[in-house]
């Protein structure tokens, strides 16, 4: 007996190979997390006092105000909006793999677990982070 093999990321899940449904792509991850990225800085910088340019020794806890902004935003908007603004400007909503509401406690546990950055680089044939797997969702296209 031998395996099926996948012929595109999400086939055993039963996606679509391409379009509304099917598993958003390395490239618009990667620009939904500069988008959401920038604009914590921006957020950080215009309301927490963070100063990009500051020496580490002036920075202090200021230096962690961006990452700590990132995290909120990415905890209130994947289970109000289903993504953050970055998923949402490039097309795309986090979503559980039985059709439910993520709830509140998935998105904080796949946060905390996408900023320590090596779960969300590490994939599946299926193109999800382990950040996702543990929490049971898959990031896709609308």
């Amino acid at each position: 007996m031998t395996d099926a093999v996948n012929t595109y990321p999400g086939e055993r899940l039963g996606l679509p190979s391409s379009g509304s449904g099917s598993v958003a792509r390395v490239g618009r991850r990667i620009g939904a997390l500069a988008i959401d990225y920038a604009a914590a800085t921006i957020i950080a910088t215009a309301f927490l006092g963070f100063d990009q340019f500051a020496l580490p020794a002036e920075a202090g806890l200021s230096q962690f105000a961006p990452m700590l902004v990132f995290t909120v935003l990415q905890i209130l908007f994947i289970p109000t909006a289903g993504g953050s603004p970055g998923h949402r400007i490039l097309g795309m909503r986090v979503v559980r793999l039985d059709g439910a509401w993520v709830g509140l406690w998935r998105p904080i546990v796949r946060t905390l677990l996408l900023i320590l950055v090596v779960p969300a680089v590490i994939w599946d044939a299926d193109q999800r982070g382990l950040h996702d797997k543990a929490v049971g969702t898959i990031l896709i296209r609308t």
